[in-house]
């Protein structure tokens, strides 16, 4: 493989070369990342030359829907699934949402889901409110010092469960959680899982069919695409639940569970995605096709590691300050959530005025900080990064937080 080619990398992307946001180190990317130029430049295609209703037998209307096509074959490859296992939607909260709905008619009486206070809202909330139905709701909870997710702490809540929902790992913990090992062990108790894949994802797409998971889920925005929540549902667990669509779609696993009509050029847009990181593979010595997915997320994760420990170093050395989660990068995303005991979104703007684009808040995590003793009124600052990101941002961020805690 050769080195890391950040110039490269970042030529791919046209925020870079944005007059308004020169100067400026961007560390709130697990809230949206930028897009790259291939999912730029398909949009901007789509919405120019095929902004019709797709499937006719017209060229404008043929093109637009084999590009929609086109970014489900190629994603679902590298995602490791079948074609008809992947479907998109308006978000991940409401792909979830409506999986929750599908399940909910399809759990039998005494049948319990568990769930974790280490979660993302969107991945607990619709889970939870099946309580108010009769549902037991058991939760998998996490060690209220490190964060951490403790598989032993699971096994006696899987006897009698129908489904377990956990995430690939928290927006403000960071530790990566072993999914294969978590899905073999409900997989063995009879029970089916969902993983929230939206913080783990953007640092480079896993082989979702070797995790064993029933459900991954995770948002085409955070993975340098545009505004789409993806789903890869496994097709004997699709076929079990209730059709949520129009019946005339019920036949269709990837229409099953999307009650509205698709977003067609944002779909479209989404094979960029599939570009981006085939050319990153390609030009880092790796192959094309859908084993790109492989070595894109192993250049990734060893860039972001690599640029992610000062930083952990740095912030763990602090005793006016909490990090949370792991302090070895090998283990964590390169998510950073740190309790400062007091308002974070004011320190947030006090960076900004470094030009260091940040944030605070709970980030819809009400629930692991509260579990870690967190007051989530006050948040968190959360300094969050991805493969793009230099080791001299890194310094510059590290010398703005110096002056602002």
């Amino acid at each position: 493989m050769q080195a890391f080619d950040t110039d490269w990398i970042r030529a791919q992307f046209p925020a870079f070369f944005e007059p308004s946001l020169e100067g400026w180190a961007f560390f709130e990317n697990a809230g949206g990342s930028y897009p790259c130029a291939q999912v730029v430049d398909r949009l901007t295609r789509f919405y120019h030359s095929r902004k019709v209703q797709p499937y006719a037998p017209y060229p404008a209307s043929a093109a637009g829907g084999a590009e929609m096509d086109e970014a489900r074959l190629r994603l679902a490859a590298m995602l490791g699934v079948a074609t008809e296992e992947l479907s998109f939607g308006p978000s991940t909260s409401q792909n979830t949402y409506v999986l929750a709905q599908a399940v909910r008619r399809w759990l039998k009486p005494d049948a319990a889901i568990v769930v974790t206070d280490q979660d993302h809202e969107a991945n607990s909330g619709v889970w939870r409110r099946l309580a108010e139905e009769g549902v037991e709701v058991r939760e998998w909870r996490i060690d209220p010092a490190t964060g951490h997710l403790d598989p032993e702490r699971l096994a006696p809540l899987l006897d009698g469960a129908a489904l377990l929902a956990f995430p690939h790992c928290s927006n403000v913990v960071g530790e990566i959680n072993d999914v294969a090992a978590i899905c073999a062990m409900a997989r063995a108790a009879g029970v089916r899982t969902v993983v929230d894949g939206v913080s783990y994802a953007p640092h480079g797409l896993p082989d979702v069919g070797a995790l064993g998971c029933d459900v991954y889920l995770f948002s085409a925005y955070k993975t340098y695409g545009p505004h789409q929540g993806i789903m890869a549902i496994r097709a004997d667990f699709g076929a079990e639940l209730p059709n949520q669509a129009h019946h005339f779609n019920g036949g269709t696993l990837y229409k099953r569970f999307t009650p509205a009509g698709p977003d067609h050029a944002q779909v479209a847009a989404s094979a960029g995605i599939a570009d981006y990181l085939e050319a990153l593979s390609v030009h880092h010595g790796g192959p094309s096709g859908a084993g790109a997915a492989r070595t894109a997320h192993d250049v990734m994760r060893a860039q972001e590691i690599a640029v992610l420990q000062p930083l952990l170093d740095y912030l763990a050395g602090r005793n006016d300050i909490r990090l949370l989660g792991p302090r070895r990068a090998e283990g964590r995303a390169p998510t950073v959530a740190v309790d400062l005991g007091r308002a974070a979104e004011p320190v947030a703007a006090q960076l900004a005025a470094h030009r260091i684009m940040a944030g605070g808040g709970d980030f819809y995590a009400q629930r692991p900080l509260e579990a870690m003793g967190v007051d989530s009124a006050k948040g968190v600052l959360r300094l969050s990064f991805v493969h793009y990101t230099t080791a001299a941002e890194v310094d510059r961020l590290i010398d703005a937080l110096d002056q602002v805690l």
